[in-house]
């Protein structure tokens, strides 16, 4: 039992996610490594969304409204704690999840399948009941992709990943949003758009501005992409972190 009075509770609840999904045959043992490595960074921001996140989650809901082929891509940390805002994000917007994991065995891909079934998602894509195919120069079991999901995608939600894939996918010419707590990470500088805040608060501000500009015109929202630097985004949050510590 977890005292709602002790000051870490909600880390603790997000802790108790990731050991349950381990426990489920969702998460891979590595993950919970991966889970542990986030929340110091976290730590760092000082478990809020900054502002400047804020504005990097309005940005990336203007690329989901202007790209014709998004998709979602997911793992095990990401099911874990933010299972049900994908499904959600994936019925606003009409669009696939797709199953892409490290550490992939026909169990965990028949687990995570599961979950989103049952919440209601109507496409998703990376089963093993799938047609495949490599990304380019990738090696390694994240290379294989959907034919008709991250193959054919202009831009692919990469949330917890790894650099390596978000490096290859950029190479191909496709959009990426990711989210991550660690702005210094390989994935974070080459993503598109690099949410640097906890998944457990970005999603449901996603969908919130998502939702905010689903009638939008189009020129505003390519207006607002066109402003955006990813590369002053990350020196933003650097700059938050290190303005917590002076």
């Amino acid at each position: 039992m977890i005292n709602k009075d002790h000051p870490r509770y909600q880390s603790l609840l997000y802790r108790e996610k990731i050991v349950e999904a381990h426990k489920n045959g969702i998460l891979a043992d590595s993950g919970m490594i991966a889970h542990g490595r986030g929340e110091t960074f976290d730590y760092l921001i000082g478990e809020k969304t900054t502002d400047n996140s804020k504005n990097t989650i309005e940005v990336a809901a203007c690329y989901f409204l202007t790209r014709k082929r998004p998709v979602l891509s997911v793992n095990g940390n990401t099911t874990a704690l933010v299972s049900e805002d994908i499904a959600e994000l994936s019925k606003i917007l009409d669009i696939p999840v797709e199953i892409n994991l490290y550490y992939r065995t026909p169990e965990r891909i028949k687990n995570i399948e599961a979950v989103y079934q049952k919440l209601g998602v109507k496409e998703i894509l990376g089963t093993d009941d799938d047609d495949f195919i490599d990304t380019p120069d990738l090696n390694g079991p994240r290379s294989p992709v959907s034919i008709e999901g991250i193959n054919k995608a202009d831009l692919i939600f990469i949330p917890l990943e790894d650099g390596d894939r978000a490096e290859k996918l950029a190479a191909l010419k496709k959009d990426i949003v990711n989210v991550d707590l660690n702005p210094l990470s390989r994935t974070a500088i080459t993503s598109t758009v690099t949410i640097v805040d906890n998944i457990v608060r970005a999603m449901p501000l996603l969908i919130e501005y998502v939702n905010k500009y689903s009638e939008c015109d189009k020129d505003i929202l390519l207006e607002k992409i066109k402003n955006y630097d990813n590369r002053k985004n990350l020196d933003n949050a650097i700059h938050d972190i290190i303005k917590r510590f002076e």
